[in-house]
């Protein structure tokens, strides 16, 4: 406990480390998303296949995903502020090679490299602010620390979509440079290391651990990416990826709970509070990324947006979400329990993607998402902090930091897991709805023979003759019954994502603390 005390920061000190890591988690969060809007580019720049330069994203979250449970060890191993340093730098040159990448392949694998650094920042940048504050200001640190996480899957798109537009691709990548710079001299100066244990001698490393571990979660993570465009199951490298995840799992699992000296310490999750914290951040995961993700592809693909504009779309709510957490973290600090606030949470939610599924037309008009978004604002503010500093709150020592990766680690997955069922979900009920519309549709119908006519008039009366005209107009309604489909297969995304929080609420009312509290002083 005393070397936790003598991490808790005042005054200058504790502002400075508290920028560095929003900074850091900024960084990294929003270079999961910045991309998005850049692949066109890159494919056309670097004469990549559309499924070649998917692996922009799944390389980096490849290398998230493997590095985040061994953060907290890798802290002590090498010392936080040694590795933190190191992990930004890591970042920072893997940053400028992306952009200086000649073909896809060399892009994909500084990409990993990247995952590899930002998986640090975050977890890290977390246990920084958690330790830097006294116990009883925890729920404001949380909140400091949710503006990176959850305004950054925000900022990505409409960043990228600038940058794109204004100069070209490699400089989503080179802006990363002069703040990775700054964060790495802040690091080495004000951040300290805590003294938890000695370095372990290389033979008593759990090389073991990290492989199981890498194995495990990274075939996880490539299902997750790949699954639906290599058709599941029928796909021969799905199948052997999903056999190594069990098998890794299963190994590793064993593993850490035999070795003395575990990577990662799963014997931490005996804590309660910790165990419903872990499951609330897998489904933050899922929801954040999972909005953040369809929003951006509704618009474009259907209602023909830009990457601008859809980025642009989500910033209000990202200012809301970010006005919420110091109310949020106030709140806490007033005694204010976790479950009732993540409970309103979900229900605002719930609302938000309800009102989306009644909202979403062939054209919807912008001004129609402003509220709704708005609610999804307030929403995530009012989880993210409640379910982060529930978390953490009765963990002290080092314990702070391998909650901390757990808590990061679920998040994470939460949000592969979201973008993988959406995507599968979209494909599958888009087929469903259009069986269901064009068997509805019948050429004796006169309405139907009234439209195809109608439109047979207009294409003639361009010119077309009365053959071709008939033909143009068929496919025209065939466009419209797809585009009808995609809405409504968009309109169920929305509605089961909302009916999934919902279902949360009960779940996270009945949770207790270790000790009947819940509030953030709970860590003693």
């Amino acid at each position: 406990m005393v070397a936790q005390e003598s991490l808790v920061e005042y005054g200058f000190r504790r502002v400075i480390i508290t920028i560095t890591a929003v900074l850091c988690a900024l960084l990294e969060i929003v270079d999961t998303t910045i991309v998005n809007v850049a692949l066109n580019d890159m494919r056309g720049n670097l004469g990549g296949t559309l499924s070649e330069v998917s692996w922009v994203i799944t390389a980096y979250a490849i290398g998230n995903v493997i590095i985040v449970p061994m953060t907290s060890w890798l802290s002590q191993q090498f010392g936080r502020r040694n590795y933190f340093a190191a992990s930004i730098i890591i970042f920072t040159v893997s940053s400028f090679l992306c952009g200086n990448s000649d073909n896809i392949w060399e892009l994909v694998f500084f990409r990993f490299l990247q995952g590899c650094g930002g998986g640090a920042l975050l977890v890290t940048a977390q246990t920084l602010i958690t330790e830097s504050y006294p116990p009883e200001k925890r729920g404001i640190a949380q909140a400091i620390y949710g503006l990176g996480v959850i305004v950054g899957p925000t900022l990505g798109p409409p960043l990228g979509g600038y940058i794109v537009d204004n100069y070209s691709w490699p400089y989503i990548f080179y802006i990363n440079i002069p703040l990775g710079i700054i964060a790495a001299l802040l690091t080495i100066e004000f951040v300290r290391s805590p003294k938890y244990a000695e370095k372990k001698a290389a033979n008593e490393i759990d090389w073991w651990g990290i492989i199981f571990l890498a194995v495990a979660v990274g075939s996880l993570q490539y299902v997750l990416e790949k699954g639906q465009e290599e058709d599941w199951f029928n796909d021969e490298i799905i199948v052997i990826c999903s056999v190594l995840t069990v098998l890794g799992f299963f190994f590793f699992i064993w593993r850490e709970l035999t070795y003395k000296s575990p990577i990662v310490n799963l014997r931490v999750l005996s804590n309660g509070n910790l165990r419903v914290g872990t499951i609330l951040s897998f489904i933050l995961g899922f929801g954040l990324y999972g909005s953040t993700f369809i929003i951006p592809l509704y618009t474009q693909a259907t209602l023909g947006w830009t990457a601008t504009q859809s980025g642009m779309l989500m910033v209000p709510a990202a200012i809301v979400t970010a006005m919420m957490m110091p109310i949020v973290g106030q709140l806490l600090q007033r005694g204010v329990k976790q479950q009732y606030l993540v409970s309103i949470g979900m229900v605002l939610f719930f609302v938000y993607s309800y009102w989306g599924y009644l909202i979403l037309t062939p054209d919807t008009g912008k001004d129609a998402f402003f509220n709704m978004l708005i609610v999804r604002g307030i929403g995530l503010g009012l989880l993210f902090v409640p379910i982060t500093t529930l978390a953490l709150s009765t963990l002290k020592g080092r314990e702070i930091g391998e909650g901390a990766a757990f808590t990061g680690m679920m998040r994470q997955l939460g949000g592969s897991f979201g973008v993988a069922v959406i995507t599968t979900f979209i494909a599958r009920r888009n087929m469903l709805h259009r069986n269901d519309l064009v068997s509805s549709l019948d050429v004796n119908n006169p309405i139907v023979q009234q439209r195809v006519e109608g439109l047979q008039r207009t294409f003639m009366s361009k010119g077309m003759s009365p053959d071709v005209a008939l033909q143009s107009g068929y496919k025209m309604l065939d466009f419209s019954v797809s585009k009808q489909a995609l809405v409504m297969s968009y309109m169920d995304v929305f509605l089961y994502l909302g009916v999934m929080f919902l279902i949360c609420v009960p779940f996270v009312l009945w949770t207790r603390s270790g000790k009947g509290k819940v509030d953030t002083s709970a860590a003693h």
